[in-house]
C-alpha cells in the first residue's frame, strides 16, 4: 500500500530536530493513551534492525529490493545501518516516526496493519518487537546509544544433530557481543532448509525430519551473520556386521566414502561390470566411445593392472586434450560477436594449447588471470577484452578459481556469506591497473586488436564511501610492495598451501564431472550455507591434487582408479534415495559433443562444422556461434550466455524426438561409406555383425537373447541385409544405454 498517514491528526507530521527531541521526551507518557511502558536506552543497529530483518521487511521481495517498495526502501538484510537509519527517521519529511505519539507512527501503524500495508501484520500490537519499536521512537530514535557494543558473532548451540525419521529437534541462536554480553536470538533469527524435504524448520528454529533417510544443512542467519547446523536422518535398520571393513580398497577415496555411507547406514551398490566401466572410462576421460577393437581388447584381457594400463593410456590421447579444453571453454570463452571473431579463435586456441602443454592447475591460473599483449597474440588477454572493468574480472576469477560466487556483494552484504561490499571492491582493486589500448569493443562486430597491459595507475573506489581501496585478498594477507603487477600478488595468494578454496573447487568440478555430482553442488559455490556432503573428501581431495603439484591427470587418474568410480548406477534397497554420497554411480545424459562423437564413430560417418577444418570433431568447435542441431540439441549453452556457462544435463522429450526422427541421422546410418553399409558388403557372419555393433554402440557384447533376436533379424531380411542392419542401429541408437551412462 502506498506509504501515507491518512486524515491528518495532531500528533502528525512531526519534523524532529536535534533541539526538538529534548522537548519531546518531556511528554508525560500517560498523556498518551495506552502506550507502553518506557524502557532501557534502544539500539537501533542491535534491537530495531534485528526485528526488520526477522519479519522479513527488509527482503528481496519487499523494502530490501532495489528501489524499495511504495517509496519505502531498507539496505537488504540491513546490511547498511547508516541508511536504514536515515530512511526511517530522516526520508519522507520524517513522517515515519512520531516522537510525541510512537504508538502512532508510521512505521508502528504499518506493522501492525492498524493502516493498509502490503504485506500484512508484521508484528502485534503489545509484543515485545512492538514494545522495542516504540521505546526507540519515544527515546528519540537516536542513530546509537551511549557505550553502544558491537554484534561480533552468531553461533549456533548445537551444530550436528542426527534424527529419527519424523524426529524434531529445536535449534538455538546465540548472538556474541564486543562487551562480552551474549544474547539468545533463537525468535529472531532466519532459518533456511538446503532440503525442505527432507528436514523442514520453521521460524522458531524447529527442526522436523522427514519420513526418509537423507542429510542437509539448514542455514541460521541473524543480520548479516551466518552459522550452519547439520542434519543426517540415518537409516534405522543396521548394517551386517563388519560389512565395510570386508569391501577392498583402492586409496583413500573409498575410505571417506565407506565411512560416510558406514555411518547413515547405506549399502554401496555391487561393483558395475568391465564393459560399463570400459565405457565410462573412455566417455569421461577422452569424450568418446572405445572402438569395438579396443572394448574387445579390454574384454579378452586378463591382466590384473589392465584398469590402470588403460588410464594412462587414455590420459596421453590427443582426444584428451580436445575434450577437457571444450569443458574450460564453455567457463570462459565469451561470445565472438562481442569481443571479435579472431579475439575469441585465439583464446580457444590459447585453452587448448595448455591441454596439449600438460600445464598445471596453478601455472594455467596464473597465465591467465596475469595476461598480457595482444589479443591477437596471447589469446589469454581476450578475458581482459571481455571484461573490461575490475569489478567484472573479479567475478569471473573467484567463481572459477576460488569457488566464491562474489556477484551479490557488489551491491550490498552477501546474503548467504560473510563478503561484505568492502571485501568485493578490496579484491576487484587487484585488476585496477589493468589497461587497455587500441580498438575497443563495437558488437556486434568487435574486429580490431587491443593490447591487455599494467597501468601505472588505476583506482577502484567503495560505490557508498567513495574511499579508494587498496588490494586485498578475501581472507590472509599479499605481499604488494616488490609487484608492479597487484595480478602477480594476487595469483601467489591464491595457490598458495594456505588457500584451500583453489584446490577445493577444481577437484570438486573434476569429481562432478567424473561422478556425475558434486561433492558441493553448484560446483562452483563454496560457502558456509552450501556445505560439501562429505567434507572429509574435498578436503583429502584437495591436498592431493595440492601436493600432486596441481596435476590434474594425477587427480583423474586417482578418481577412476578408486572403487567409488567403479560402483554400479543399479540401486539397492538402501541406496535408491540417495543423491548425495556416492554410494551408487549416478546416471546422467553424455555430454552433447560426447554423444555427437559416439553418433559419429557407430556410423563411422563425420560432421561437416562450418568455420573448421574437414572432419573436425564436435568438441574442437572453437564457438557455440557455429551452428549444429545435435548439439543445441543435447544441452550445449546458448551462445548468447556468459561465460561461466554451465551445462544442463537433464534429459528433454526433444532430444529423444532428435534421435528418432532426425534427417541427418537417418542419412548418417544409411550412409554408403558408413558402418552398415560396410557390415551388409563384407564377409562376416549375422553372429559377427550383431558382435560388431554391440561393442560399437554399447561396448559391451550382446546377451544370448539379444544376439539371437538380432540374428534373426538379419538373416531373414534375405537381400536386404543392408536395410536390416540399418535398422538394428537406428534401434540401438535411440535405446537409453546409448544415450545415458550408466
Amino acid at each position: 500500500m502506498p506509504d501515507r498517514l491518512g486524515p491528518r491528526s495532531s500528533n502528525c507530521y512531526v519534523i524532529v530536530s536535534a533541539l526538538l527531541v529534548t522537548a519531546l521526551l518531556t511528554v508525560d507518557a500517560t498523556s498518551l493513551g495506552n502506550e507502553p511502558r518506557p524502557r532501557d536506552a534502544v539500539s537501533f543497529e542491535l534491537d530495531v534492525q534485528p526485528i526488520l530483518a526477522a519479519h522479513g521487511c527488509n527482503a528481496g521481495a519487499c523494502h530490501g529490493k532495489q528501489r524499495g517498495q511504495n517509496g519505502f526502501q531498507l539496505s537488504l538484510l540491513g546490511f547498511d545501518s547508516d541508511f536504514d537509519h536515515d530512511a526511517i527517521a530522516r526520508q519522507a519529511r520524517g513522517r515515519r516516526l512520531s516522537i510525541a505519539a510512537p504508538a502512532s507512527s508510521l512505521l508502528v501503524r504499518k506493522a501492525t496493519a492498524e493502516l493498509p500495508h502490503g504485506g500484512g501484520r508484521k508484528i502485534d500490537v503489545g509484543s515485545d518487537a512492538y514494545q522495542t519499536l516504540v521505546a526507540w521512537i519515544r527515546q528519540g530514535a537516536p542513530r546509537r546509544i551511549a557505550d553502544e557494543a558491537v554484534l561480533e558473532s552468531v553461533q549456533l548451540q548445537q551444530t550436528e544433530f542426527a534424527l529419527a525419521p519424523s524426529g524434531s529437534a529445536a535449534l538455538t541462536t546465540i548472538a556474541h557481543y564486543s562487551d562480552g554480553t551474549t544474547r539468545d536470538v533463537t525468535g529472531m533469527t532466519s532459518y533456511l532448509s538446503n532440503e525442505a524435504a527432507i528436514v523442514q524448520v520453521d521460524s522458531a528454529g524447529r527442526l522436523t525430519a522427514g519420513p526418509i533417510p537423507g542429510e542437509t544443512a539448514v542455514m541460521a542467519r541473524y543480520m548479516n551473520h551466518i552459522c550452519v547446523a547439520n542434519v543426517s536422518i540415518p537409516r534405522t535398520e543396521a548394517l551386517p556386521e563388519g560389512f565395510y571393513d570386508d569391501l577392498p580398497r583402492a586409496n583413500f577415496i573409498d575410505d571417506l566414502v565407506y565411512d560416510k555411507l558406514n555411518q547413515l547406514r547405506i549399502r554401496v551398490s555391487d561393483p558395475a561390470g568391465e564393459a560399463v566401466f570400459l565405457r565410462r572410462l573412455y566417455t569421461d576421460v577422452i569424450g568418446r566411445l572405445p572402438t569395438p577393437e579396443e572394448a574387445d581388447r579390454f574384454l579378452n584381457s586378463q591382466d590384473s593392472d589392465k584398469r590402470a594400463r588403460l588410464v594412462d593410456r587414455l590420459l596421453d590421447q590427443p582426444e584428451y586434450i580436445d575434450h577437457w579444453a571444450n569443458q574450460w571453454a564453455d567457463l570462459l570463452r565469451p561470445n565472438p560477436y562481442r569481443v571479435g571473431i579472431k579475439a575469441v579463435l585465439n583464446y580457444d586456441n590459447w585453452i587448448r594449447q595448455q591441454f596439449r602443454e600438460n600445464v598445471s592447475h596453478d601455472e594455467f591460473a596464473r597465465r591467465l588471470i596475469t595476461a598480457k599483449g595482444s589479443t591477437w597474440h596471447n589469446g589469454a588477454t581476450t578475458l581482459f577484452r571481455d571484461r573490461r572493468s575490475p569489478d567484472e574480472v573479479a567475478t569471473l576469477v573467484s567463481q572459477l578459481f576460488l569457488g566464491v560466487r562474489l556477484d551479490c556483494a557488489k551491491c550490498h552484504h552477501h546474503p548467504f556469506e560473510k563478503w561484505s561490499q568492502h571485501d568485493f571492491y578490496s579484491f576487484a582493486a587487484f585488476f585496477g591497473k589493468v589497461g587497455r589500448k587500441g580498438t575497443g569493443l563495437s558488437p556486434p562486430i568487435s574486429g580490431g586488436e587491443e593490447i591487455v597491459y599494467v597501468s601505472t595507475k588505476g583506482d577502484v573506489r567503495h560505490p557508498v564511501t567513495e574511499a579508494v581501496l587498496a588490494p586485498a585478498p578475501l581472507f590472509g594477507d599479499v605481499d604488494l610492495s616488490e609487484e608492479d603487477d597487484p595480478r602477480e600478488a594476487l595469483v601467489d595468494w591464491m595457490v598458495s598451501p594456505e588457500n584451500d578454496y583453489f584446490a577445493k573447487v577444481h577437484v570438486n568440478r573434476i569429481w562432478a564431472q567424473l561422478m556425475g555430482r558434486g561433492i558441493v553442488d553448484p560446483v562452483d559455490d563454496l560457502r558456509s550455507t552450501n556445505p560439501p556432503s562429505n567434507p572429509a573428501l574435498l578436503d583429502a581431495l584437495a591436498k592431493h591434487f595440492q601436493q600432486s603439484g596441481y596435476d590434474q591427470k594425477d587427480l583423474i587418474k586417482t578418481i577412476v582408479l578408486s572403487n567409488v568410480y567403479s560402483t554400479s548406477s543399479t540401486p539397492n534397497e538402501t541406496n535408491a534415495g540417495d543423491r548425495l554420497n556416492y554410494s551408487r554411480h549416478y546416471r546422467h545424459r553424455l555430454r552433447a559433443e560426447v554423444l555427437a562423437e559416439a553418433v559419429a564413430g557407430v556410423t563411422e560417418t563425420t560432421e561437416s562444422f562450418s568455420a573448421l577444418a574437414p572432419e573436425s570433431r564436435s568438441n574442437q568447435v572453437w564457438t557455440h556461434r557455429i551452428d549444429s542441431v545435435f548439439l543445441d540439441t543435447f544441452g550445449r549453452p546458448d551462445p548468447n550466455q556468459d561465460p561461466p556457462c554451465e551445462r544442463v544435463a537433464d534429459s528433454s522429450v526433444t532430444q529423444t524426438l532428435h534421435l528418432m526422427n532426425s534427417r541427418e541421422l537417418d542419412r548418417r546410418v544409411r550412409s554408403d561409406p558408413g558402418r552398415a553399409a560396410r557390415l551388409a558388403a563384407g564377409k562376416q557372419s549375422a553372429a559377427e555383425v550383431v558382435t560388431e555393433l554391440y561393442l560399437a554402440v554399447f561396448s559391451r557384447r550382446p546377451t544370448a537373447q539379444e544376439q539371437q533376436y538380432c540374428e534373426l533379424q538379419i538373416t531373414s531380411a534375405g537381400e536386404n541385409r543392408r536395410g536390416a542392419i540399418e535398422d538394428l542401429m537406428w534401434a540401438m541408437m535411440n535405446a537409453p544405454e546409448f544415450v545415458i551412462q550408466n
